[in-house]
C-alpha cells in the first residue's frame, strides 16, 4: 500500500477544511433577493391587517343578515318585513360576492368565526309570531348599524381604491336600509 507523504497529506486536509468553511459559509449567507422575498412574503403589514379583519366581519355580518332575511321571509305573513328582508337579502348578496372577490384577489380566506351571529339566528328561529316582529327588525337594525361601523372604519383606515369603491358603493344603501327597518320597527310600537 501506498501511503502519502506528510506534506501532501496536511495540504490535502488545509484544502479539504478549507472547502468545508467556503460551503458552510455560503449556506448560510442569504443573497439578498431572497432576503427580500422572504420579507415580502411572510410579513404583514398594519394595513394588511386590517383589511384582512374588514373582509372577514364584513362577510360573516352579511352572512348572519342574510340568514335572518331569509328566516323573515319564510317565517313572516307581514308584506312589508317581507319586502324589506327581500331588499336586504339581495343587498347583502351582492355585498358579499363583491367582499368574496376582492379578499379572493388578496388571497384572503374568509372564514366564519362569531357565533354570536348564530344566536341571534336561533332567537329569530324560537320567538313567537307576535314578537318575531319586533324580534327580527331590532336584529336587523343592530346587524346593518355593525356593518355601517365596518365600512366607515375601513374608509378611514386604507387607500385601497378598490375598497374605498366598495364603500361608497354600498354605504348609501346600508343606510337607506337601516332607515326603512327603523321606520317599519317604529309602526310596531
Amino acid at each position: 500500500m501506498k501511503t502519502i507523504p506528510p506534506l501532501k497529506a496536511t495540504i490535502f486536509r488545509a484544502v479539504f477544511l478549507l472547502i468545508i468553511v467556503i460551503c458552510v459559509s455560503s449556506c448560510k449567507k442569504n443573497t439578498p433577493i431572497e432576503t427580500s422575498l422572504k420579507n415580502e412574503t411572510f410579513t404583514k403589514n398594519e394595513k394588511e391587517e386590517i383589511e384582512a379583519f374588514f373582509f372577514i366581519a364584513t362577510a360573516n355580518v352579511s352572512k348572519s343578515i342574510i340568514s335572518k332575511s331569509q328566516i323573515a321571509q319564510q317565517k313572516s305573513s307581514d308584506i312589508n318585513i317581507q319586502e324589506l328582508s327581500e331588499k336586504i337579502e339581495f343587498q347583502q348578496s351582492n355585498l358579499l360576492e363583491e367582499v368574496n372577490k376582492m379578499a379572493n384577489k388578496k388571497l384572503i380566506i374568509i372564514t366564519e368565526i362569531n357565533p354570536t351571529h348564530k344566536r341571534d339566528l336561533y332567537d329569530l328561529i324560537d320567538a313567537a309570531d307576535i314578537g318575531f316582529k319586533k324580534a327580527y327588525l331590532n336584529s336587523m337594525a343592530q346587524s346593518l348599524n355593525e356593518q355601517i361601523n365596518l365600512l366607515e372604519s375601513i374608509s378611514k383606515e386604507t387607500n385601497d381604491k378598490t375598497i374605498l369603491k366598495l364603500v361608497l358603493q354600498y354605504l348609501p344603501g346600508q343606510y337607506q336600509l337601516l332607515r326603512e327597518t327603523e321606520q317599519i320597527n317604529r309602526e310596531y310600537i
